[in-house]
């Protein structure tokens, strides 16, 4: 079979096993369903490890955590914030100004299982078609969500968020969030691959605004051993973050800094030549130890 007709990641995992071709992948479903559990253990079972939600919660009635971007909506509303959401905001944002801001997406957010599956699906059923949405339409719906938090008084995303809708239905029983999940679910399989995380959702966008500077990056330490297998950009949820670092277009350095990276990990996972590592965004050099061919002989 060529490597051209095997699944993104074949070769990975042929080459490094197939443990370590999806080590970042069970990770971040871990941290995904391992976050979620925490909020519903205490009004599943009565024990209060984390109260709230991903909007604002306070864990072990010590640590303070609040979205920004509920904050910016509610100032914006004209609310005034209470001392112990600045601190929770504070808290929030200084994380993900070392993180990288999408990582929010990959490793946090409940609703990127959804559409990771129907991406998952999506390709297992060989759909090609996808609308045509340009990725800056996120930014516009961000806007859009603070003038109309301006406009009316109130907190206007969390009225139709799906993050928040699946929180409050898997606690108080689904109802219209079934819907509005169902709708996000087909959208990505049937209309647009990634089409919710990648072009829609403000909270995505916001949070690439935040991790714009962050210091976790993807590196490719190893660029020159890419063999164009082109899994990578198979895999990713953000393919346009890819191309500049890997072959470095306009002299990009061999480091994703593209703010919509979402450090999902999947591109260290299915490169079979190591091309990609976590790192920071310092340092950037591109690595000279590459492997050395021996020399044919005369």
């Amino acid at each position: 079979m060529s490597a051209s007709s095997q699944r993104p990641g074949a070769e990975a995992v042929a080459a490094k096993g197939w443990l370590a071709a999806h080590k970042w992948l069970i990770l971040r479903r871990a941290s995904q369903l391992g976050i979620l559990l925490l909020f519903l253990v205490g009004p599943w079972f009565g024990w209060w490890i984390v109260k709230g939600n991903l909007n604002s919660s306070y864990t072990l009635d010590f640590l303070p955590l609040t979205d920004p971007y509920l904050l910016l909506q509610a100032l914006m509303s004209g609310q005034t914030p209470e001392r112990l959401g600045l601190i929770g905001v504070t808290i929030v944002v200084l994380f993900y100004l070392l993180v990288g801001g999408r990582t929010y997406c990959s490793w946090v957010c409940p609703v990127n299982l959804v559409t990771d599956f129907a991406a998952w699906l999506r390709s297992r059923l060989g759909l090609k078609g996808s609308a045509h949405i340009s990725r800056q339409t996120r930014y516009w719906i961000l806007a859009m969500t603070l003038l109309v938090s301006a406009a009316t008084g109130t907190i206007a995303w969390e009225m139709v968020n799906p993050v928040s809708m699946l929180h409050r239905g898997l606690i108080f029983g689904m109802g219209f969030a079934w819907a509005v999940i169902l709708v996000v679910f087909l959208f990505d399989l049937f209309v647009m691959r990634h089409g919710w995380c990648g072009h829609l959702c403000p909270v995505g966008a916001f949070y690439s605004l935040i991790g714009k500077f962050g210091l976790l990056r993807v590196k490719l330490p190893a660029r020159a051993a890419c063999n164009d297998c082109m899994d990578c950009f198979a895999v990713c949820p953000e393919q346009q973050v890819i191309r500049p670092a890997l072959k470095g277009i306009d002299g990009a350095p061999p480091v994703i800094l593209e703010a919509n990276c979402t450090n999902c990990g999947r591109c260290i996972d299915v490169c079979s030549k190591d091309v990609f590592r976590f790192g920071t965004r310092f340092g950037a050099a591109e690595s000279t130890a590459v492997a050395k061919v021996s020399p044919v002989p005369k």
